[in-house]
């Protein structure tokens, strides 16, 4: 079994997987307030509840968008496993041709997914990663990664909505009823205008991002040329991806299957 962490800016993602099966996936918040002995204790207590014992674990992999936790969660594994885990990032053997002005910048997070999509689905492919923020990434059909899009997350835009305006309430992520009418067949696409400020703020912050995926897809593909594989990932991807009019795969143990796939690339290269 592979210890695989995908270290997000609100959520860290830790799971257990090997090539034919995942074993177990959770989360725990983000805090570059704790220490390595404290994320010891976390991971100690999520290996423990799904009976991993340290034998059982082959090595580790870890993708980082929080740099300031790289050092910690890395000392923190060690602690858990005895062994340093491989950290996701430059000089790290991907498989992908990263086509962009510097490689170097590109978040680990996003090539994750794109090797995973790149393994599993057929190119050109869409990946779209919900979470703090909104990535769209492109693979083109020979396999390179050629770019994409970042944007404020739908929790983000939410957040800033409340805290910056006097009377707008926090509202749930709840598919908008009015949007779907008495015929849930009409979904997706379906829109129906608020009428009254929780509607409002749910068709904007529930539909709007959807409005937006659809829009940034078509975009993509008319760049493109050619009809693309959408694939979506990420804690919010399934509120959002069915409010869409594109057909959208949900696939939420992408980010996992592809630190599988980095972690198998370097240490065969390593053992060769």
């Amino acid at each position: 079994m592979i210890l695989a962490i995908d270290m997000g800016n609100s959520n860290i993602v830790v799971g257990g997987l090997d090539d034919n099966k995942t074993y177990f996936e959770e989360r725990i918040t983000t805090d570059d307030r704790k220490t390595s002995l404290e994320y010891a204790i976390l991971l100690k207590n999520i290996l423990e509840i799904h009976k991993v014992k340290k034998n059982d674990i082959e090595g580790s992999i870890m993708a980082s968008v929080v740099p300031p936790l790289n050092a910690p969660i890395s000392s923190a594994v060690k602690k858990i496993t005895g062994k340093k885990p491989f950290l996701v990032g430059s000089g790290m053997k991907t498989g992908l041709n990263i086509k962009m002005d510097n490689p170097k910048t590109v978040g680990g997070d996003r090539i994750v997914a794109a090797v995973a999509a790149n393994a599993k689905y057929k190119g050109p492919i869409i990946i779209a990663d919900m979470g703090t923020a909104t990535t769209l990434d492109v693979v083109d059909h020979d396999g390179n990664y050629i770019g994409g899009v970042i944007l404020p997350g739908v929790k983000v835009a939410l957040n800033s909505l409340v805290s910056n305006t006097a009377q707008l309430p926090r509202i749930s992520f709840d598919v908008p009823k009015r949007a779907i009418g008495k015929n849930a067949d009409l979904l997706p696409g379906m829109f129906r205008i608020g009428k009254n400020t929780i509607e409002c703020m749910r068709n904007g912050i529930m539909l709007g991002n959807a409005a937006m995926l659809d829009g940034l897809i078509d975009r993509m593909t008319a760049e493109l040329g050619e009809p693309a594989t959408l694939i979506a990932t990420g804690g919010m991807a399934r509120f959002i991806t069915p409010l869409c009019t594109h057909k959208i795969t949900y696939d939420p143990d992408l980010l996992l299957r592809g630190l599988m796939i980095l972690y198998r690339q370097n240490t065969e290269t390593k053992d060769a």
